[in-house]
């Protein structure tokens, strides 16, 4: 079995794709907009055909799915973090730093008793991120 995360970014995930590309070194392995399928019913009512409809990158040995979702406007991601466990402390600072940029920084990367470093961030999407060095 294989569990992958699937994140709506309600009208913003062209911009996550690109952010997640320079930030995270993100290879983009499939992206579909809505006017690409063979159903115009399927693309949300009033909602602009060439947002994305779904995507899928590939982060270190990770999948994420991505999309637009109903494009709402307002991506809420609540209740998760995705933990990055990384190398070395510069992978983890430059990591941290550049997901926190235009973001919110809840627990500064800091050394902790379970690892050499940690720290916990949203990005400007609102995704939580968690950054680990052990």
């Amino acid at each position: 079995m294989l569990v992958q995360p699937y994140l709506m970014f309600e009208g913003r995930c062209e911009e996550a794709v690109e952010f997640y590309k320079k930030t995270l070194g993100a290879n983009v392995l499939a992206l579909m907009r809505w006017k690409d399928s063979p159903d115009p019913a399927m693309c949300p009512p009033g909602a602009d055909p060439n947002k994305v409809m779904h995507g899928r990158l590939r982060i270190g040995d990770t999948e994420l799915f991505v999309s637009d979702g109903r494009t709402s406007g307002t991506p809420r991601f609540e209740g998760f973090a995705l933990s990055i466990e990384v190398d070395n402390a510069t992978d983890a600072d430059r990591k941290f730093h550049a997901l926190a940029e235009g973001g919110q920084v809840f627990m500064p990367l800091d050394k902790t008793f379970f690892a050499k470093q940690f720290g916990m961030v949203a990005d400007r999407f609102g995704v939580s991120w968690m950054i680990y060095l052990p």
